[in-house]
C-alpha cells in the first residue's frame, strides 16, 4: 500500500499551517542539499509548545521573530527531538528570546555538549583517526581536518540547564497527552512524540517518508550496531503504530502509512547489506573503498562524511551478524571479508 500524503504541499517558508487541531506546521530553510526542516507548534491553552527549532542563521532567526511576534500568547516550553544543528540549533537563542524552559532527553543533551566541546571521542580530531583508520584518503582527510568543526558553528551556543525527558513519559499540551517515544541508531536517545488523543507522532527524523534516515557509527563508539538499534526502533514504530497515525517528519511532507514506510526502509537496507556482504567476497575492502556500493554517486566532502559513518554502521551490522569479518591490515587500515563458510 501506498503511502498518502494528505497535504500536497508545504507551508510557505516562516508560515504556520494547522495539520490537526492545535497543531501547527513550520517550515525553516536549511543550508544544505537537504534544504528544510520541519518544525512543529502547538497550541497549549493561552500559549505554545515549540518542538524542535530550526539551524542558526539570520534568516531563520528573522522568520522566527516575525513568528513570535504573531503568536497570541507566550511561548510555554521548548522541545527538542535530538542534539542534530537543524533540530537544537536555535534553541539557546528561542530560550533567551521566550524565556521558555528546554525538555530534551539527557542523552541528547549531553551528547550536544560532548560534541560542541570535542571531548569524549566526539569531534573532528576523532572522526578523522576514525576515517583514517577505514581507509579513506589523505586528501579528504586533510580537508576534515582542516575544516574544524562544524557542531560548533552550526549550534553557536548551548543551554545549560533543561527538563529530561525520558522513554515512556507524557507531556500534558492543551488537556492532551503526548508519549514520548526513543528511538536509536540516528541519535543517541532520539524523542520523537505521541498524541493518542489525535492519533498523531512528531517524528523527527526516526520515520521519513523519502529519504532514510542517516545511521552512522562514531569514534567513540567505534564497534556500535547502530544500524541494527535502528531497524529495532522502526520495527517498534510499525507495530505501536500500524492503523492510520498522521506522521508529522521532521524532512519531507507529512504522511499516513507507518508500517508500509518501515517495510520500504527495511527492503532498502537489506539490499544494501546483501551489496556490501557481496562486494567483499572477491577481497577485502575498507567502508571508503565501498562507498561507491553503497551510494552509488559522486559525494562531496559534507556528504563524504556522512556516507563513512554509514558505511561503517553497515559493515558493523554484517560484523556482529557473523556475515563479515574485520581485520586491521599491515597498513592500518579495517577492511571486511566474507567467511570462509558462507563464501559461494
Amino acid at each position: 500500500m501506498a503511502l498518502h500524503y494528505p497535504f500536497a504541499e508545504p507551508p510557505a517558508g516562516g508560515e504556520l499551517f494547522e495539520v490537526a487541531p492545535g497543531i501547527f506546521w513550520l517550515r525553516m530553510p536549511l543550508p544544505f542539499q537537504l534544504d528544510h526542516i520541519n518544525l512543529w507548534l502547538l497550541r497549549d491553552g493561552a500559549g505554545w509548545v515549540i518542538v524542535d527549532t530550526g539551524f542558526a542563521d539570520e534568516s531563520v532567526r528573522a522568520l522566527w521573530q516575525r513568528i513570535l511576534a504573531q503568536l497570541n500568547g507566550p511561548v510555554h516550553r521548548l522541545v527538542v527531538t535530538h542534539f542534530h544543528p537543524d533540530h537544537l540549533g536555535l534553541a539557546s537563542w528561542l530560550m533567551d528570546e521566550t524565556a521558555a524552559p528546554l525538555a530534551m532527553t539527557s542523552g541528547e543533551f549531553l551528547t550536544a555538549h560532548v560534541v560542541w566541546h570535542e571531548v569524549a571521542g566526539h569531534g573532528a580530531r576523532f572522526m578523522v583517526e576514525q576515517f583514517r583508520q577505514h581507509g579513506l584518503g589523505a586528501e579528504l582527510l586533510a580537508k576534515f581536518e582542516t575544516r574544524g568543526s562544524g557542531y560548533r558553528k552550526a549550534v553557536p551556543a548551548l543551554p545549560d540547564h533543561y527538563d529530561r525527558l525520558k522513554a515512556d513519559d507524557v507531556l500534558t499540551v492543551d488537556g492532551r497527552h503526548w508519549q514520548i517515544i526513543i528511538g536509536h541508531g540516528h541519535a543517541p536517545e532520539h524523542m520523537a512524540l505521541y498524541c493518542l488523543e489525535l492519533d498523531v507522532l512528531i517524528s523527527g527524523d526516526m520515520l521519513l517518508p523519502r529519504i532514510s534516515t542517516n545511521i552512522s557509527v562514531f569514534a567513540a563508539t567505534p564497534k556500535a550496531d547502530a544500524l541494527r538499534w535502528f531497524l529495532d526502533s522502526l520495527a517498534d514504530m510499525a507495530e505501536r503504530f500500524p492503523g492510520q497515525t498522521l506522521v508529522l517528519p521532521s524532512h519531507g511532507l507529512p504522511f499516513r502509512g507507518v508500517a508500509e514506510r518501515v517495510d520500504e526502509l527495511q527492503a532498502h537496507h537489506v539490499d544494501r547489506l546483501q551489496a556490501l556482504e557481496t562486494s567483499c567476497e572477491q577481497a577485502p575492502k575498507s567502508a571508503a573503498e565501498l562507498l561507491d556500493v553503497l551510494f552509488g554517486r559522486a559525494l562531496d566532502t559534507h556528504q563524504t562524511m556522512f556516507a563513512m559513518g554509514e558505511a561503517i554502521a553497515h559493515l558493523n551490522y554484517l560484523e556482529h551478524a557473523g556475515r563479515l569479518l574485520r581485520r586491521v591490515d599491515a597498513d592500518g587500515v579495517t577492511r571486511y571479508s566474507r567467511p570462509r563458510a558462507a563464501a559461494h
